[in-house]
């Protein structure tokens, strides 16, 4: 990868914004961004933790020109509502998604996830085994996620904020803090730009967003407790499994990687991307572009 040639956001995030619409999904307000012809084949897009579906901006112009893009900020993220509750679920967020694809009467779809977004995959995963769940997956690809807690190495910060300090962490935390620790999970070559931070933390704060942040950590109790099932859903799926994986990422980089196959998880697509960390989709958008299509066109 030529490290010199990540270009800055081509979509603001008021951009972002402004081509989205806000649906009611399971009761709550939800962000999401639908474009593309809709004879096209469909993608659905799921986000990680702390940020939104504008993660996939970079990418999204050209996939959009194959692909209907449907993309969502996920309860308590970006532009969604950010009730001040414990109970943020995983289970809670795969329903959200589920209303969403019934809202839109998808039929048959591509999934593409990231980080949280690859957990909320999983359970989702485990639903289309139990015949449960709704509409028809062409296939699943998955970029850096904790997803076997054994190898999910959480940051400090993430700890504390899990704990029964998180609330008191979270209320003396602010961008300083934001910009150290999320950097520190990115490659050394493809550090996020300030504008990028920038635009990160403003849809993490908005709605209110940064007195939930501790909240949001419940996933990773979540991960631990429905282990088996999640794991499971990665053995037996029955569609085609990718993973595009940032191999630097010191949370869930090649060490992951190495225990999916440990694991015998189903892998029809495979790209470790050496020098790329935890946001492959921000650091190296045309790496992950190319590898994406490449799998799909399998």
């Amino acid at each position: 990868m030529d490290t010199q040639a990540k270009q800055p956001s081509d979509i603001s995030i008021e951009q972002w914004r402004s081509r989205g619409e806000i649906l009611d999904l399971c009761g709550h307000n939800i962000f999401v961004c639908d474009e593309g012809d809709a004879q096209l084949p469909v993608i659905l897009l799921i986000h990680g933790f702390p940020t939104s579906s504008w993660d996939w901006q970079a990418m999204w112009p050209e996939l959009r020109k194959h692909y209907r893009l449907i993309a969502l900020d996920m309860l308590g993220f970006g532009f969604s509502d950010k009730p001040n509750q414990r109970n943020y679920t995983i289970h809670a967020q795969a329903d959200i998604v589920e209303a969403l694809i019934r809202e839109k009467s998808l039929g048959e779809f591509h999934v593409l996830a990231h980080d949280y977004g690859d957990t909320v995959t999983q359970e989702l995963l485990a639903r289309q085994l139990e015949n449960t769940g709704a509409g028809t997956w062409l296939s699943c690809c998955l970029l850096n996620g904790g997803l076997f807690p054994e190898t999910h190495r959480a940051l400090l910060t993430q700890k504390l904020l899990l704990s029964p300090l998180g609330g008191f962490i979270n209320r003396f935390s602010g961008f300083k803090q934001f910009k150290k620790n999320f950097s520190r999970v990115f490659g050394a070559s493809t550090q996020p730009s300030a504008e990028e931070l920038h635009s990160f933390w403003q849809l993490i704060t908005t709605n209110g967003g940064k007195h939930i942040f501790h909240n949001l950590m419940t996933y990773i109790n979540d991960r631990r407790e429905h282990r088996e099932r999640w794991v499971s859903g990665l053995q037996n799926s029955q569609v085609p499994m990718a993973l595009i994986n940032g191999s630097v990422d010191p949370v869930s980089g090649k060490h992951m990687v190495a225990r999916y196959k440990e694991l015998n998880c189903r892998l029809d697509y495979l790209a470790e991307l050496t020098e790329i960390g935890h946001y492959p989709q921000v650091e190296d958008p045309k790496g992950v572009l190319d590898h994406y299509l490449k799998f799909l066109r399998l």
